[in-house]
């Protein structure tokens, strides 16, 4: 299966989760608006999320993926899974009792971590610290759920566990549903969906388990024991606790700055929804399938298929964020309307809401780059690095978010998010230029440079259209104004491909090749010629 195949793959199941994330928070949008509940409920979602993401896909997955895909690759199966019992048993324990010491400490943490600035608002506070205590044990669940989703993609399944993410969203727009049909209040509104939360990490869970069963696999539990290949694991997920999570870190820091002004909390998480869409998308089809693929290229010896992977994980991401960044930042008024401006999200919100939105658009590229960058790291087992440069990242983070703050308000957060962004990747693509572990190929340079000036002639297209059209988008008609944002991002689109396609900024042969193995046709000789390195 070709690297782009695999992307594909993880890509679409990726991509209906955020779409379907996308209808959860505009129904969280109409039936809360960006009000308390909805602040406490993000507030509060987003420890446990942060946890997870860190610890659970972040570090977690970053470390054992190589070592798991060692012991498979050197041992067989009996090797990997005596290696998984006993990370299993280990995670296990330590999950029990974080998770039982977080409950109890809830109030602290809040009043500290979390949302310090709810403690001046009792029941905006009280509220929070009830929905983090229900929705904590999530992070327990989904902890099992990375490791089974490392087993699986360590044995190159990779569609299950970018799957079952959907599940979330689905019973939490079930939860939504239900309350708008029953007329519940706000607050217990906030409370169902905590539950929902919770019971969509169960169920995600039992999915996995049940993946992993098909594919033969099974681990049994044994007493917690820290063997040499556990405190292994363990050295290597220190450094990558900050590595994998820092983008999470420095939304947390956002939050805690944020807290201090009114529903920003709200407007920041509804930008970020949208830029998660080609983030979580691109993002983590690269950041899925590189790693393992990676660590068997180098494991193996085979550096040239090293190189190609990164060559082509790069022009993927790229050609793929860099029309969405500028996209978003072109037209977000537009776009934040057409999603969300309905019911008690109103046109105030809407423009705040853009405002974020365009700031956190223009880290997008490096985000996904990292993603691209980070496993060369990984995947030779180099966690040290990435953290260095992580916490200079978060370090830069912080002091960008205090000096802007009061300047830029909720604004300045996405615009510290970007500027540490940038600084990561620069970072992290110097250090592997110098080392000489990845230099893009004379191929790879090329279609950056037009994938580049495609991006920005498409841009320069959609502030032309949005002029001509401006009849049509300030038109009272919802109707007519969605018309006009999806004839101009289907023009920015075709604009865009036409060119990438025209210029040869991705390879023509491979794209009919694709095409053609869709159809079903047969492949004439050299059409799917590989790329010329």
């Amino acid at each position: 299966m070709s690297l782009v195949k695999k992307f594909a793959g993880v890509g679409s199941a990726t991509m209906a989760s955020r779409l379907l994330g996308f209808v959860r928070e505009a129904l969280i949008a109409a039936t809360l608006g960006a009000g308390p509940v909805t602040d406490a409920f993000y507030a509060a979602f987003r420890f446990p999320n942060l946890f997870r993401r860190l610890f659970a896909e972040g570090a977690f997955n970053t470390a054992f993926i190589p070592l798991f895909a060692k012991e498979l690759e050197g041992g067989g199966m009996e090797a990997a899974r005596k290696f998984g019992e006993d990370v299993l048993s280990v995670l296990i324990a330590t999950l029990l009792v974080l998770s039982a010491g977080a409950i109890i400490a809830m109030p602290f943490l809040v009043s500290t971590i979390i949302a310090p600035g709810f403690s001046d608002t009792p029941d905006k506070f009280d509220l929070t610290v009830l929905m983090t205590r229900i929705m904590f044990p999530y992070l327990f669940c989904m902890s099992m759920v990375a490791m089974l989703s490392g087993v699986l993609n360590s044995m190159r399944r990779y569609f299950l566990a970018a799957f079952v993410p959907v599940l979330l969203n689905i019973v939490l727009i079930l939860v939504l549903m239900a309350a708008l049909r029953g007329g519940v209040d706000d607050r217990l509104t906030g409370l169902w969906l905590a539950w929902g939360v919770f019971l969509s990490g169960v169920l995600q869970l039992v999915f996995l388990v049940w993946g992993v069963w098909r594919e033969g696999f099974s681990m049994r539990l044994r007493l917690p024991r820290l063997t040499p290949d556990v405190k292994r694991l363990l050295i290597l997920m220190g450094p990558a606790l900050l590595t994998g999570g820092v983008v999470q870190i420095n939304l947390l820091v956002g939050q805690i700055i944020a807290s201090a002004q009114d529903n920003a909390i709200s407007l920041l998480n509804f930008a970020d929804r949208i830029n998660q869409l080609p983030l979580g998308v691109i993002g983590v089809a690269v950041g899925v399938v590189l790693l393992p693929e990676l660590s068997r290229a180098l494991r193996s010896g085979d550096h040239a298929d090293a190189e190609h992977l990164q060559n082509r994980s790069l022009e993927f991401a790229l050609g793929l964020t860099l029309p969405a960044a500028i996209g978003l930042i072109a037209m977000p008024g537009p776009i934040v309307a057409m999603l969300y401006e309905r019911g008690e999200f109103t046109a105030e919100a809407t423009v705040l809401t853009a405002q974020a939105l365009a700031a956190f658009a223009a880290g997008l590229p490096a985000y996904v780059l990292i993603k691209v960058f980070s496993p060369a790291f990984f995947a030779r087992e180099d966690m040290k690095t990435p953290m260095w440069f992580s916490i200079v990242a978060v370090a830069v983070n912080i002091v960008a978010s205090l000096a802007l703050f009061p300047i830029y308000g909720h604004v300045a957060i996405a615009l510290a998010t970007t500027v540490s962004a940038w600084l990561n990747l620069l970072l992290l693509a110097g250090t592997l230029w110098a080392r000489n572990d990845f230099r893009p190929s004379a191929v790879t340079a090329r279609r950056v440079v037009l994938i580049a000036t495609a991006s920005f002639a498409m841009g320069a297209l959609i502030w032309v259209l949005q002029m001509l059209l401006a009849p049509m988008m300030e038109n009272p008609s919802g109707l007519v104004r969605l018309a006009a944002v999806l004839a101009i991002i289907a023009a920015a689109a075709i604009t865009y491909f036409a060119i990438v396609i025209g210029t040869g900024a991705v390879d023509r042969q491979q794209l009919v090749g694709v095409v053609r193995r869709r159809r079903g046709r047969p492949i004439e000789a050299g059409t799917a010629a590989s790329d010329p390195e």
